[in-house]
């Protein structure tokens, strides 16, 4: 029986911030962070700091009208880092297949002859139960027949609860709830539907798929198959590896990227790794992926294909950029995620055409230059060494998609 788990950690910023700083237990706390580099808005916040009315995303001026009292706290991204570490580390001794999406929420797939919802929901209660104890942390967990549902069932009661979402009861528990609250619903798609009277999830079920696919193209067709329980995309097994056809890294950053110098700071980051992993593997490429993910989990990609293979950092940031500036996807931001690959890949080995103009004789010796960046960060942590444009973005900078594997979602179904 195919059984899947949706772990959420509740207010998972400020439960890490409390967890560090027991003293902080019971009082309103909220993460949120300076005026002028975090647009001074809150970024996550405790149950007490709720109950007055504080919610994310509010500006901190606004939180601190409705709760005087309220104990705002700058971000500790590495602390949050290391926590979702041990709460992964936990899930993968129940699967192996454990799926990441951001810091706080992992999906575990428990399926195998023989499991049930009953025994799902047990090992639900165990994690939640376990995540208190051992890491002083609050879980909501969905337990369902797929992963959209599952989602749905871990966000229907907070915090610290068990939803079963079955074939039997969907749609009774699932059906009557706001469209927006479907995954990859986003406001303005939410407001679409709502022009159209389509108000709650029960409702996208009973539209036609066709007429949905005409008003939304093949996205449609995919929001009428998770309304109905068709979603079918697979949990990813922990540390999965296919054959080699492209390297590339993605991240969901710890709050929006909302200039260039923001998109900027994400694509160095995400280059230099997948700059490293290329030069781990013995190979380079020539054909540059980026994907931007918006606040409305719009999605768009594109690519290009130089005429020489590559490795270097330089070259897939500046063409990254140069992609993300052309295609004018500025006008996305703000941005929730971004990810950048190289395919077309050939091994370092293969024989190299030199130019007239010396170019080639440059790139080696930036990869030179590269390789000995690589030894150090070997040696003392990925962050040892940062570039300008990293270090100028303290709300970025902190990111480690080398050692931190985000895996993003991609919904497909049958039919």
């Amino acid at each position: 029986m195919d059984v899947i788990l949706h772990c959420d950690a509740n207010s998972f910023y400020a439960s890490c911030e409390v967890v560090q700083r027991p003293e902080l237990q019971g009082l309103p706390v909220s993460v949120g962070g300076d005026q002028e580099a975090r647009h001074g808005i809150v970024l996550a916040s405790t149950v007490e700091a709720k109950k007055y009315g504080v919610k994310t995303g509010m500006a901190l001026w606004q939180a601190r009208e409705l709760c005087p009292r309220l104990i705002i706290l700058k971000p500790d991204f590495r602390l949050y880092m290391e926590m979702s570490r041990r709460l992964r580390q936990m899930y993968q001794e129940y699967s192996p297949r454990v799926e990441s999406y951001g810091l706080d929420e992992c999906w575990l797939d428990l399926s195998e002859p023989g499991m049930t919802m009953t025994e799902g929901k047990h090992v639900a209660d165990t994690l939640r139960e376990r995540a208190k104890d051992e890491l002083g942390l609050c879980l909501s967990v969905g337990v369902s027949f797929n992963k959209i549902f599952s989602k749905l069932g871990s966000d229907y009661q907070k915090p610290d609860a068990t939803t079963v979402i079955t074939q039997d009861n969907y749609k009774s528990i699932v059906w009557p709830l706001p469209v927006s609250d479907l995954m990859f619903v986003g406001p303005r798609t939410t407001l679409k539907l709502r022009q159209k009277m389509i108000n709650t999830i029960g409702d996208l079920a009973a539209t036609d798929a066709n007429l949905l696919r005409g008003w939304f193209g093949k996205v449609g067709v995919m929001h009428y198959a998770n309304a109905n329980g068709l979603d079918r995309s697979p949990v990813m097994e922990t540390g999965f590896e296919s054959a080699i056809k492209s390297i590339g890294n993605s991240t969901t950053t710890p709050i929006d990227m909302l200039t260039c110098e923001d998109v900027k700071c994400v694509i160095t980051l995400l280059s230099e790794s997948v700059s490293t992993r290329l030069r781990e593997a013995g190979l380079q490429g020539r054909c540059i992926s980026l994907y931007l993910r918006d606040t409305d989990l719009k999605t768009v990609g594109c690519q290009i294909t130089i005429n020489h293979d590559t490795a270097l950092c330089d070259d897939i940031c500046k063409i990254a950029m140069d992609l993300f500036t052309h295609r004018g996807y500025q006008a996305m931001l703000p941005l929730r995620s971004a990810g950048v690959s190289v395919s077309t890949l050939r091994s370092t080995m293969t024989a190299v055409q030199l130019d007239l103009f010396g170019m080639t004789i440059r790139r080696d010796k930036l990869e030179h230059v590269e390789r000995a960046v690589d030894d150090i960060r070997r040696r003392y942590g990925m962050q040892s060494v940062l570039r300008g444009n990293v270090m100028a973005q303290r709300a970025f900078s902190k990111i480690n998609p080398y050692n931190d594997h985000v895996i993003h979602p991609v919904p497909w179904y049958a039919g």
